[in-house]
């Protein structure tokens, strides 16, 4: 048996209150995410945020596999195929939340949600939280964050560029607060899709 998960390339923006997880204190671009797209999947999600291939999907899969509880199901193929669409910053990010979604449209069994947050800062060491490409090309350095739901564990990095250990934990203490903004955008995004079924 093999469960595929996709993401499509028909992204609909979704509306309603507290779907953008702008406010004081968190500065991440809007999300929107449409689950179920696919017919012959057991699931599919697209997940758009804001408007190096195999180390991201090396990346992506360790993620996947940190969480997903494999040993319910030992002969089964879970294979996750995500397609970007475009690119407007914070991509490893993005493609990790929509990965997630992905597994949880599908119904696989993890032990804990996870999602990607991606930090960068600039020449005065100025962190922004899900910068655009534009603010990646110009930063100093660039830093990726995995965290779970459950205990807002790392699970997985990325870096690129040069930073202090200082800043490093500036960037994971940020990221671990802007995940709460991303947990509870699934948990709107998950309570519309199944209120209308």
């Amino acid at each position: 048996m093999e469960e595929e998960m996709h993401t499509d390339a028909k992204i609909r923006a979704e509306t309603g209150a507290g779907s953008s997880p702008r406010g004081p204190g968190c500065s991440l671009r809007h999300f929107a995410c449409e689950q179920n797209l696919l017919s012959r999947p057991d699931g599919s999600a697209s997940f758009l945020q804001g408007v190096a291939e195999k180390s991201r999907e090396r990346l992506i899969r360790n993620t996947c596999e940190a969480v997903v509880l494999g040993t319910l199901h030992p002969r089964t193929s879970i294979t996750v195929v995500l397609q970007v669409v475009s690119d407007a910053g914070s991509l490893l990010a993005c493609c990790l939340n929509a990965a997630c979604m992905a597994l949880v449209d599908a119904g696989v069994p993890m032990r804990a949600l996870f999602c990607g947050v991606t930090c960068a800062l600039d020449s005065d060491g100025t962190l922004v939280l899900d910068p655009t490409s534009k603010q990646e090309k110009e930063a100093r350095a660039v830093l990726t964050f995995a965290v779970d739901n459950v205990e807002r564990k790392l699970l997985m990095s990325s870096t690129k560029g040069l930073f202090s250990d200082a800043e490093l934990q500036q960037c994971l203490a940020a990221t671990q607060a802007a995940s709460q903004h991303v947990f509870r955008f699934y948990r709107e995004s998950l309570q519309r899709r199944y209120s209308k079924s």
